[in-house]
């Protein structure tokens, strides 16, 4: 199908517009998305073996 995704997606609520917008600039500042940093840390959290906090971008 035309608009089926590859994964499940999967909501958080609770985020506000201006932290969404702020997490997307540092995951492209990183060189990343939201999904992988999620991801990241999600597997981080559950100490999956290997898991690894993802690196944060710079301070402005």
């Amino acid at each position: 199908m035309a608009n089926q995704h590859k994964h499940k997606q999967r909501v958080v609520r609770g985020i506000d517009d201006a932290l969404t917008e702020d997490f997307d600039a540092a995951a492209r500042a990183a060189g990343s998305d939201r999904s992988a940093i999620t991801r990241a840390l999600w597997e981080w959290y559950v100490r999956r073996p290997d898991a690894q906090l993802p690196e944060r971008p710079e301070a402005d």
